[in-house]
């Protein structure tokens, strides 16, 4: 029988190892030929998470769940790690000392908070205290919308300027998104009293629609940059890594779409 917490905990590492990776080798790409202290650190990171990555794929959903606690605690260790990392080179490029890097800050800040994020629910899960489900439900669509938000800005940003029907798009995705995440931190704002199943039903039901409309935009252009039909300077696996994280977000969604359908009819 799977155990729920291992089941839970072995999800989390399998999907947030790799995005933390890929991380790795987008900030390498960003850097100047000359910065090869930060290169080898971004290396060094690189090989700690898909060896992560590929210990979690070994276990099974029937593991031990002490195994698994001790694993959570050697995995949020390294993603500790990796947002000093990423906050030092936020430092230094807000600071100019990385002048003609290809990174942009808020993209280092960007994937600062999903290792932040990372972290905190390996945490919980070990500590076995997890947010109740009104609130889980706009803390992480607070934190998924600002995500959504940032990919649009970026894949605007990245794709070349004579491309301008996708960059307008990627700009009404921003605002959209935008006004979304807005919207949650008020609602956000007014807890306890906004957190009835109402509310949270239709706050719900709009973000799936707009995520989904995303989620088909980003894989429109992955696949238009596999097929070398866009012109951008967007890596292909970026553009693979962006529709990814907003499968994940849908996957919430669903998750809590159902929960709060149980917790209704209970």
């Amino acid at each position: 029988m799977a155990d729920p917490f291992v089941a839970q905990s072995l999800d989390e590492i399998r999907f947030w190892s790799r995005i933390m990776k890929e991380h790795s080798l987008f900030l390498k790409l960003g850097f100047r030929c000359e910065d090869t202290q930060l290169i080898q650190e971004a290396n060094g990171f690189y090989a700690v998470f898909d060896q992560i990555e590929a210990k979690a794929n070994a276990f099974t959903d029937s593991a031990d769940p002490q195994v698994i606690r001790a694993f959570n605690t050697e995995v949020c260790t390294a993603a500790s790690h990796i947002w000093v990392y990423k906050r030092k080179i936020l430092g230094l490029i807000l600071t100019c000392q990385l002048p003609g890097g290809n990174n942009f800050p808020l993209l280092v800040d960007h994937v600062s908070r999903e290792a932040n994020y990372f972290r905190n629910r390996l945490h919980e899960l070990n500590d076995g205290q997890l947010e109740p489900l009104q609130d889980a439900i706009i803390d992480e669509n607070v934190f998924f919308l600002k995500i959504m938000a940032d990919h649009a800005k970026f894949i605007g940003h990245l794709l070349d300027p004579s491309e301008r029907k996708l960059v307008d798009q990627a700009r009404e995705f921003s605002h959209d998104f935008d006004q979304l995440l807005f919207q949650a931190q008020d609602l956000s704002s007014m807890r306890p009293q906004s957190q009835t199943v109402p509310l949270l039903d239709q706050f719900l039901d709009q973000n799936r629609v707009s995520v989904v409309s995303l989620r088909d935009f980003k894989k429109t252009a992955r696949d238009l940059i596999d097929a070398c039909r866009i012109k951008s300077i967007i890596h292909p696996l970026l553009a693979d890594h962006v529709y990814r994280e907003a499968e994940r977000f849908l996957h919430i969604i669903d998750m809590f779409e159902r929960s709060l359908a149980g917790h209704t009819a209970s």
